[in-house]
């Protein structure tokens, strides 16, 4: 195993053979990122280190996992993503080489003014869009995570690790909120800080609200559910963001003020479950610009009776599961779901090391051979010593941003099913 070393370099240094420094961008609690010219082809680019040096030993092995999916998630097909070109080590430190933005980020931004504020929302949604499309949630969506490139574009970045950093590797305050997750709260949905189900599920929607809240502060010069200056301020946000409660009449003072309001209001609504559900739809209320075709998943159609799960986000990244070929030829069959577990045994088991919001019967899946359909439903049947009664998971099953009860809901190519930090996308074949 490589000595894990502090590395802090100058300007004229050169960082793994390739890479010359000629600016330090920025430096935060894991990362640093400096400018550097990729001396293979003399290119400009951005170098960030993740700092292991300034990390818990038992927290290395989480961030180095969580590092490794930005660099994955930087590699999708956007024009909206800051893209990641290469990746290696430095003194025991992993790095991800990424596309520079000189732009500056949209706070900055915003302070300076003279921004069109339209196409930057679109920018960002259109980011947001392909990202849940490949079943990623940026979870951390603020205006520093937001960087212009050099033609003036909206680049989403720091994906991956920042809000799972918040959300998982942090230490209570003291009224209880982490804080680390301090500075960030400000964009956090009212469900993600509820103390019934925490973080334990994270939708579109957790995007949709955090882009609300966004848009609202760098239009109006402040944030949306009152002033969030220390922690003091933090139970009157919190519960302001619960009830709605938030200034609408700034909004109406804009240029198509009534078309922002009803753009943001939308993102705002408390409840996930009213609130705008996906990237796409926010697009189509965006003021005053050309919005692009309807944004489709491209996974086939529910014609498709042959499926397959391919976990999109979590601990086992990649993996696929042919749900006909784990049934057979069964004209009924069912498939159950859950965290593994010694005691009860699942058709597919979920690893999840890192937290533990799945449960052990979470979900099962049914095949109706004479219908030609799966069904979903939220829970497992519990054998027990009396009787067998059906029982709930504990943290819900969730069907792209809906929830599902016991009753079921039908599954099609294209949906993503999402069992707290696990995205499986549904794919026909």
């Amino acid at each position: 195993m490589n000595i894990i070393q502090r590395c802090n370099y100058n300007v004229g240094d050169v960082i793994d053979q390739c890479y010359q420094v000629t600016k330090l961008l920025g430096e935060g609690t894991f990362g640093i990122v400096y400018l550097v010219v990729d001396k293979t082809d003399g290119l400009q680019k951005a170098l960030k280190i993740l700092k292991l040096w300034a990390v818990q030993s038992e927290e290395r092995e989480i961030l180095m996992k969580r590092f490794d999916r930005e660099y994955e998630t930087g590699r999708i097909k956007s024009d909206y993503l800051v893209h990641t070109f290469g990746k290696g080590i430095v003194k025991g430190n992993p790095y991800i080489v990424m596309e520079y933005c000189p732009g500056g980020d949209l706070q900055k931004a915003a302070k300076k003014g003279s921004i069109d504020y339209c196409k930057v929302a679109l920018d960002i949604l259109c980011g947001l869009r392909d990202l849940h499309k490949e079943g990623k949630v940026h979870r951390d969506l603020k205006p520093e995570n937001v960087l212009f490139n050099a033609n003036g574009r909206a680049l989403l970045t720091d994906f991956g690790i920042a809000g799972d950093r918040n959300n998982r590797l942090t230490r209570t305050g003291i009224i209880g909120i982490p804080k680390q997750i301090f500075g960030t709260f400000a964009y956090m949905p009212p469900e993600q800080s509820s103390p019934r189900r925490g973080n334990a599920t994270v939708l579109d929607t957790t995007d949709i609200f955090s882009f609300g809240v966004m848009m609202y502060e760098v239009l109006i010069g402040h944030l949306p559910f009152g002033p969030l200056e220390s922690e003091k301020d933090l139970p009157t946000y919190v519960l302001n963001a619960k009830n709605g409660d938030w200034d609408r009449s700034a909004l109406k003072k804009l240029p198509y003020g009534n078309e922002w309001l009803k753009l943001i209001e939308g993102c705002l609504v408390p409840d996930y479950k009213k609130r705008i559900p996906k990237a796409v739809d926010a697009i189509g209320y965006v003021p005053n610009i050309i919005k692009p075709k309807s944004f489709s998943q491209g996974w086939g159609t529910n014609q498709k009776t042959r499926i397959l799960l391919r976990i999109m986000q979590g601990e086992e990244y990649g993996k696929v599961y042919f749900l006909n070929d784990l049934i057979g030829n069964k004209t009924f069959g069912i498939i159950t779901i859950g965290h593994k577990s010694n005691d009860w045994q699942n058709t597919i088991t979920i690893r999840e090391e890192e937290t533990h919001y799945i449960s052990r019967k979470h979900c099962t899946l049914e095949w109706n051979g004479e219908r030609k359909m799966w069904l979903l439903r939220d829970g497992q049947w519990a054998p027990e010593a009396t009787n067998t009664r059906w029982v709930r998971s504990l943290n819900g099953t969730f069907l792209n941003s809906t929830e599902v009860n016991e009753t079921g809901t039908t599954i099609k190519p294209g949906d993503f099913i999402i069992l707290a930090d696990v995205r499986m996308r549904v794919e026909g074949y």
